[in-house]
């Protein structure tokens, strides 16, 4: 995810074994006038996705181009900072490369400068995945005829991390981004309402896949000695995540919780693991990336905590979605919107503690598979990724 703040971490729908079919490759308006449009995905790391949710979004946006056998031609940019290995293309796309990170502040000439050569070498749809570059989108609307469409992500200048000038930065890239944008997408329902409300403006919906986290792939398996029927949590491990929270509540319980993320990374973090550590029922894993791996501990998981509070739609609830298990999710809007009011919700370390003690079986089996249908409606990528080429198409 490419918004600043994220880069340091980083409709009706159809059954998502039904795939997508192959449409016309001559479909379109620009295909009418005997010329193939040519798209470019801008503000991430790059592809193949090993990063963050965006970096995820970018590569499922390629292999539903791939998929589609459409003729439009398809540019990722790239940092060269972040790929050891500078391939030229990934499935039917090409990769461009800028010498920045594509992280923290060096996001901001990254994405200028992956702007400014999107428009030189003639793409004329820039999909910009987050706003930390909007800033340049005067700019290439003067010395460009390209379609630009932004995510802008969350609302990121709400972070009780930024201080004052990070967050006048961001809250001025947002309004640029909407206000240069000639299509903006939020990831969220409760995303869009704010931008109607703040800037008078409307914009697409369109969250994140995540039917890829069930997909078998690897062959991991769980960390010796977790003990069975755990509950889990996994998130970067930062205060608006509300990981003190979660901690707390289970550590007045009888009950096993994993919980993964990158304590090391921070003064929070390393507090936290000091205190929470040493009690019995509490697994503090480190980062888990191989996908064999992190596909077995959310298996074999019996609940999911979710303690998100800011941004939108996050691609880890909606891939936790999948697996079918119950989800006590923080009860911020967000989180009540993506999973439709269906999940379970907690403020408070007493409420979530409540909330798992009262949670009997023939709830938990009702609200997974609650969870499971909207996935499978909602949030998988063959639905994500013909929102964005309808996008494409229309602009």
């Amino acid at each position: 995810m490419t918004v600043i703040s994220e880069r340091f971490e980083r409709g009706t729908g159809r059954d998502p074994d039904q795939r997508t079919p192959v449409r016309d490759p001559h479909d379109g308006s620009d295909r009418e006038k005997g010329r193939a449009r040519r798209i470019a995905i801008l503000g991430t790391v790059g592809v193949p996705g090993r990063y963050g949710g965006f970096e995820t979004l970018a590569e499922n946006l390629v292999h539903y181009h791939a998929a589609l056998g459409s003729g439009d031609n398809l540019t990722v940019w790239c940092s060269s900072k972040d790929n050891a290995e500078r391939h030229t293309r990934f499935a039917s796309a090409d990769l461009r490369y800028v010498g920045l990170k594509a992280n923290g502040v060096q996001s901001i000439p990254y994405d200028a400068l992956s702007l400014l050569d999107a428009v030189r070498t003639g793409h004329d749809r820039l999909v910009l995945l987050g706003v930390s570059g909007a800033m340049m989108l005067p700019l290439i609307r003067l010395i460009s005829r390209a379609r630009i469409i932004t995510n802008i992500d969350g609302i990121e200048w709400k972070r009780a991390k930024w201080n004052g000038p990070a967050r006048a930065f961001l809250r001025a890239s947002e309004w640029a981004a909407v206000r240069f944008s000639h299509r903006v997408i939020a990831d969220n329902e409760a995303i869009a309402d704010h931008v109607r409300a703040t800037y008078g403006s409307d914009c697409a919906v369109i969250a994140y896949g995540g039917d890829h986290a069930v997909a078998p792939v690897g062959t991991g398996g769980i960390p010796e000695g977790l003990p069975g029927g755990y509950s889990l949590s996994l998130c970067r491990i930062e205060p608006e995540n509300n990981v003190h929270t979660i901690l707390e509540a289970f550590r007045g319980l009888d009950l096993p919780l994993v919980f993964v993320g990158n304590w090391a990374n921070s003064a929070y973090g390393r507090e936290l693991k000091q205190r929470y550590g040493t009690c019995p029922n509490l697994h503090l894993l480190d980062p888990v990336y191989e996908p064999g791996a992190l596909r077995a501990l959310r298996a074999h998981a019996s609940v999911y905590v979710h303690g998100h509070s800011a941004g939108g739609t996050n691609p880890s609830l909606v891939e936790m979605m999948h697996f079918g298990i119950p989800v006590l999710a923080h009860g911020c809007v967000f989180n009540r919107h993506s999973t439709e009011g269906k999940a379970l919700y907690f403020d408070t370390s007493e409420d979530l503690a409540a909330q798992v003690r009262g949670l009997g079986a023939a709830d938990a089996g009702r609200i997974g598979a609650d969870m499971q249908e909207i996935a499978r409606r909602r949030y998988t990528w063959d639905h994500i990724g013909e929102a964005y080429f309808a996008l494409f198409e229309t602009d």
